[in-house]
């Protein structure tokens, strides 16, 4: 196979559907969704039996727990992707919104419309469900997708491929509104990340290797975020089992995502109290605490228990292993954060109005939270029926990107005639 010829190919396509799908009106839109979601409930053992080809492979291949984790698509995540399907339906359609309507000393109105942005390329590894996620949210928002899913994941993401343009079909929008790039030649992303001509953005989901290539060779602007370090802070006027929920689910509901709490803080008014309390919940789970000095003295016994190393404040783990500190407070806190900080999701947990109002406007992350996990930075929790990938820039998206990260504006302008003088 010619990689480049087939590349091109692809891109004519998917420009050429981009346009019809950018004047597709929200019922055709919302049938597609419909569609995709009823056939996913529908095709449940297929696409259980395709993901079980793709783990035996994965296995075999000796990948580790955390990318086993990823591509694993459990029977609550079918139901997701289906619900998720049908929380986009129930959203607004953003296309064609005009805001900001104002009148000019000259008897012009100007205002912005809201436009799709055109071709969106997904780049990412295992994580079955980001081509469904994907595809949902380029549909709605007028898009046209092309999908470059790893090669772990081939046989589900064929799958679901395939349950996307029967949907697509059903609701009489062009098949090449979403396509899934078919081969794992890694030069099909060498070309999908040179081609600006054809492709508008590239939203890359994957490992600190892949997004740290791409940003060095991308000829097309990106939608990204490198890694997730992402911190709780225990304020001493916390609520403890506040502080024990938060801090344990942060940590422990799943290891191998990038809203995933890799370092906690924990003020020293309220370290003696508490860090003891998390580490029996910790060890239960068998998580390796990497610990400063003070938190180290404070869990003298704890067994799996090793000094912090500097480049410890800066590592997304990925994996059962938590950095520990004892600050002195907030300050010590945001300082912390802001240095260390991926500028992904941090939390704190305090009952403090004030600290926690301060938390929110000092920590420049993409999504900062008070008493509550870090894992609730994902587009399906924050109500956008999806995400498309989560960005820490801060240019064009931030945060979890929905159905309005995948749009721009222009501007409109309404006159009667006039002339400017």
């Amino acid at each position: 196979m010619d990689i480049q010829q087939y590349m091109t190919e692809i891109g004519q396509r998917a420009r050429t559907a981009s346009r019809a799908m950018a004047k597709a009106d929200t019922a055709a839109k919302n049938r597609a969704l419909t569609l995709i979601a009823a056939a996913i409930r529908r095709e449940a053992d297929a696409l259980r039996a395709a993901n079980k080809q793709d783990l035996d492979a994965a296995r075999a291949a000796g990948l580790d727990a955390a990318m086993l984790d990823r591509l694993t698509l459990s029977d609550k995540a079918i139901a997701t992707m289906a619900e998720g399907l049908e929380q986009i339906v129930a959203l607004a359609d953003p296309i064609g919104e005009i805001s900001n309507m104002k009148y000019r000393p000259t008897g012009i109105q100007v205002g912005q419309m809201r436009v799709p942005l055109g071709v969106i390329g997904i780049i990412y590894e295992a994580r079955p469900n980001v081509t469904v996620d994907a595809a949902g949210l380029c549909i709605k928002s007028g898009n046209a997708a092309i999908l470059r899913g790893g090669s772990e994941a081939l046989h589900c993401n064929q799958a679901l491929a395939k349950l996307v343009k029967q949907g697509l079909e059903g609701a009489g929008l062009p098949q090449d509104a979403v396509q899934v790039v078919d081969t794992t030649d890694r030069a099909a992303v060498g070309a999908m990340i040179t081609m600006p001509e054809y492709i508008d953005v590239i939203v890359p989901r994957g490992g600190k290797g892949l997004i740290a290539r791409l940003m060095q060779d991308s000829k097309v602007p990106m939608i990204k975020h490198l890694d997730g370090i992402c911190h709780v802070y225990i304020d001493d006027k916390a609520d403890t089992q506040k502080a024990l929920d938060v801090a344990f689910n942060a940590k422990c509901h799943r290891y191998g995502t990038c809203n995933t709490m890799e370092t906690l803080l924990v003020a020293r008014g309220i370290a003696a109290a508490i860090l003891p309390l998390l580490a029996e919940k910790y060890q239960a789970e068998q998580v390796e605490l990497r610990g400063d000095e003070e938190s180290r003295r404070i869990l003298a016994g704890y067994p799996q228990l090793k000094a912090a190393a500097e480049e410890d404040w800066s590592t997304e783990y990925l994996a059962p292993i938590l950095s520990v500190r004892v600050v002195d407070d907030v300050d010590q806190a945001i300082e912390h954060i802001n240095r260390y900080s991926s500028q992904h999701t941090d939390a704190i947990v305090t009952e403090d109005y004030t600290r926690a109002m301060r938390f929110l406007r000092e920590v420049d992350s993409a999504s900062v939270m008070v008493n509550a996990s870090t894992r609730f930075a994902d587009g399906f929790e924050f109500g956008l029926g999806a995400e498309i990938g989560i960005s820490n820039d801060k240019l064009h998206a931030r945060g979890p990107v929905g159905l309005e990260g995948l749009t721009s504006q222009k501007y409109v302008v309404l006159g009667q005639g006039q002339v400017r003088q």
